[in-house]
């Protein structure tokens, strides 16, 4: 059985069926077998996992150790628009220029995660997705540290294993240690807690976006990452990720890519271009899902974004898949330069 269609089967049972059912998981080796890794825990309905929590992400599959949480503001345009139908015809003219301040966000947790470098090439999301800037204040340069995700409260399937060490990950045993007597039962280092200090400013979760459109869901996710000086100019960078899901029966593909890129300093940018990243992926019922990251520049601190993915279904019908208009926003530095290192 491949990869992807063992986890996908796992994950349709695990929606029909409770926690308690379904204890034990396996995964696939690169050997091709199925070996078990650990029991299913109920997943936590309130509350928060702690660090050192080991988990099964419910989208992408992968193993996964919960480091640190983010408490951020989730804008959900699917919200209003099943209030705006509820709404009168008249009522409805009256807001629909006025979307954008009607949008409410609310507090959601969101976790800051290792994935098992193992599973890492069996995955649909980029696995080198967060990144900093150069640590010389004129670099250009980008980096990043493989194996470093976000995963949403409800994405998480936490589990329990009895293996020494049974994530693969380079700062696993950096950050984590084992304390048997904790559940789960790893303590978080000082050095964990010196590099989340350290690097707050540019790993900060704080606005995620969502909308859907034909029964397809993005989802993003800003992230700023400093400013460079260039020339006479001063350049500030941003980072955004980007999840598609298909919610819907049919496959879609993702065609063409179309933004507009507003600047304070009164510049809109418009991009089109065929996929993202170089690819044009395809979101089947066996696998739903894609995500990736890109980067902006603006010679001003803040600004927005919005656009459209072109979309084409099995049936040959093609429509344009709404991104989420999300803000730009820079921060103050404190001439603090990110190092991500550890």
């Amino acid at each position: 059985m491949a990869w992807s269609t063992m986890l996908c089967i796992f994950r349709r049972r695990y929606n029909v069926a409770s926690a308690s059912r379904i204890k034990t998981f396996v995964v696939e080796y690169s050997t091709r077998t199925l070996v078990e890794v650990g029991k299913l825990e109920t997943p936590k309905i309130q509350g928060k996992y702690d660090a050192g929590q080991l988990f099964l992400h419910r989208v992408f599959g992968y193993r996964g150790v919960i480091l640190f949480p983010w408490s951020a503001r989730v804008y959900d345009r699917d919200i209003l628009a099943n209030k705006k139908a509820t709404k009168t015809p008249d009522s409805e003219l009256n807001t629909s220029n006025q979307i954008g301040r009607e949008v409410k966000g609310r507090n959601h947790m969101y976790y800051q995660v290792l994935i098992d470098s193992r599973d890492c090439p069996h995955i649909r999301a980029q696995t080198e997705a967060v990144t900093f800037l150069g640590q010389q204040e004129n670099s250009k340069s980008l980096y990043a540290i493989p194996g470093l995700d976000y995963a949403a409260h409800e994405d998480i399937l936490p589990y329990r294993t009895t293996e020494h060490q049974p994530l693969c990950h380079e700062l696993f045993e950096k950050f984590l240690m084992p304390d048997p007597d904790k559940d789960p039962p790893f303590e978080a280092r000082e050095t964990l807690r010196a590099w989340q200090e350290k690097n707050h400013p540019w790993l900060e979760l704080s606005d995620v976006h969502k909308e859907t459109t034909e029964n397809i869901r993005v989802t993003v996710t800003p992230f700023y990452m400093g400013c460079r000086e260039s020339q006479s100019s001063t350049v500030f960078w941003w980072r955004y990720c980007i999840r598609l899901e298909n919610l819907g029966e049919l496959s879609v593909q993702l065609r063409e890519r179309h933004w507009r890129i507003f600047s304070l300093s009164g510049t809109l940018e418009t991009v089109r271009g065929r996929g993202v990243i170089g690819q044009e992926p395809v979101l089947s019922p066996q696998q739903p899902a894609f995500q990736y990251s890109s980067h902006i520049s603006l010679q001003a601190p803040s600004g927005h974004m919005w656009g459209t993915f072109r979309m084409e279904r099995e049936d040959g019908h093609t429509f344009d898949c709404r991104i989420p208009p999300f803000s730009l926003e820079s921060k103050n530095e404190d001439n603090n330069l990110p190092t991500g290192g550890v």
